[in-house]
């Protein structure tokens, strides 16, 4: 009898650590995903805080390059097509990631143009607004890149966490996925030339 109930009780003892250690192991991967999903709004802010300023820049670079409406359309229109990407991240997929990068990469690169044909406007460069909406922007862009960096950390945690055994057994039984990373601009391997 006393063999029976030292058998018994055993077996719950094993049965209650797995029940904790799977409520445990659950729990840390939630947590993980949250994490995942905070650093994606913060991503997704600091786009958004560009996409604000786009406007106000485009406005003081149009008073004063009115025969460059191309550029400043172009702006508008990679801004227009940015904003209408959205992605929901708990179905953050690597085809979604690189649709919503690549919409980025086209803003990043309208901005560029935009500034370059200030060079061609000594009066606008040295307007007060401009100035300060190009700091702004300029700032924006370092918090992105910011926002990405941490992402991609906190995407990597979560990422090899679910790998790890023995979680990988409540991952997957829970349905827990991989997060894609950002990656860098195709293109962005290779130096520029730079010529005298």
């Amino acid at each position: 009898m006393k063999k029976n109930s030292i058998i018994l009780i055993s077996v719950a003892a094993v049965i209650v650590l797995l029940i904790s250690w799977g409520i445990s192991g659950y729990n840390g991967l939630v947590t993980l995903r949250e994490n995942v999903n905070s650093q994606w709004a913060n991503v997704e802010s600091q786009y958004q805080r560009r996409s604000d300023l786009i406007p106000n820049l485009v406005s003081t670079v149009k008073g004063y390059a009115t025969h460059e409406s191309s550029t400043l359309e172009g702006v508008v229109a990679a801004r227009a097509k940015a904003t209408q990407i959205t992605i929901d991240p708990k179905n953050l997929t690597p085809e979604k990631l690189q649709e919503y990068q690549a919409a980025q990469g086209q803003v990043s690169s309208a901005l560029g143009k935009l500034l370059m044909i200030t060079e061609n406007y000594p009066d606008l460069k040295a307007n007060q607004n401009f100035l300060e909406l190009q700091a702004q922007l300029e700032g924006t862009e370092n918090r992105i890149s910011v926002e990405r960096n941490r992402y991609n950390e906190t995407a990597k945690q979560y990422d090899v966490s679910i790998k790890f055994f023995p979680k990988s057994l409540i991952a997957s039984i829970c349905g827990f996925t991989e997060k894609p990373y950002f990656e860098s601009d195709k293109g962005s391997e290779k130096a520029p030339a730079v010529k005298f």
